[in-house]
């Protein structure tokens, strides 16, 4: 159930230009006492009354041409959960070879993906461009997801994701934009597939960028928790989630600047329901 998030969208409607590009460095933390379940959301976190989830990212982007881009991104992430003191000691007593621990942590998954600007319209004093974006995501540790209750802190799912999306992003003259986007996710294992997409509204500008987002995920399939099916492996169970966010960013000087971002999910199904904060110093080139 855990999920990170970032001060920089993997997905931006801008093109970096040929030989151009950033790279951020962020730092996200982010926590939760209560669980989208189905039906009802629920106080308390099964085994743990509250985690908490402390991520370090890189992201990186580069302009291969004015109209590809190539983006990578890798977090490092440690999910701790907050129990009474003597309940993991006696899950270890009582399941000694499950190995509950109350942190896991480690390097999660790498995100590697290609934009491409596919098309271009002028509307009046507005520009229209439509992207197509192809990712690729693995694991890069050997993080565990194993069957049990311990799992729910699990740093992710180890599933190798392969997704493909479109982007519309319509910017006016006044720096004013708006972009959506929507795409589907296969993922290996019996982790469900998924649709999911984003919408964004924001400004950029000379001086400042901000945006305001809401993200969704639809899982196809899956299990609940809890619920007839399920045996302890939270990586198939089915994850949806509505997010709403924000995030701003400033230059300083010489290609360097900081972003600040927030985030919440206000609907969801087999997911923490965290409230995340976000920081990070980028530079741009």
């Amino acid at each position: 159930m855990t999920s990170a998030a970032q001060a920089q969208s993997l997905v931006s409607g801008f093109m970096a230009g040929k030989g151009h590009g950033s790279v951020v460095v962020s730092g996200t933390t982010e926590s939760y006492e209560s669980v989208y379940l189905a039906p009802d959301k629920i106080d308390g976190v099964p085994i743990f009354q509250e985690v908490r989830v402390n991520s370090l990212n890189l992201y990186g982007t580069y302009g291969l041409s004015d109209k590809i881009d190539a983006v990578v991104s890798l977090p490092y992430i440690q999910s701790k959960g907050k129990a009474a003191g003597t309940v993991i000691s006696d899950l270890n007593a009582l399941y000694s070879t499950q190995g509950y621990t109350n942190v896991r942590q480690g390097l999660q998954d790498l995100t590697a993906l290609l934009k491409f600007k596919t098309y271009t319209r002028e509307i009046g004093t507005s520009i229209l461009d439509l992207l197509g974006v192809a990712s690729f995501s693995t694991p890069v540790s050997d993080y565990q997801t194993n069957t049990g209750y311990g799992y729910i802190i699990a740093i992710g799912n180890r599933a190798t994701k392969y997704t493909a999306s479109g982007v519309a992003h319509l910017k006016t003259s006044s720096g004013v934009f708006a972009t959506g986007q929507v795409g589907y996710s296969l993922r290996t294992g019996q982790v469900p597939h998924a649709l999911v997409g984003e919408a964004k509204l924001g400004y950029a500008g000379p001086k400042t960028y901000l945006e305001g987002f809401a993200s969704f995920q639809e899982s196809n399939g899956g299990t609940d928790i809890s619920q007839e099916g399920f045996n302890g492996f939270f990586p198939a169970t089915r994850v949806n989630f509505v997010r709403l966010g924000g995030s701003i960013y400033r230059p300083l000087a010489n290609g360097i600047g900081v972003v600040f971002g927030v985030s919440t999910y206000v609907f969801g199904r087999n997911i923490g329901k965290s409230t995340g904060y976000s920081a990070g110093a980028s530079y741009n080139f």
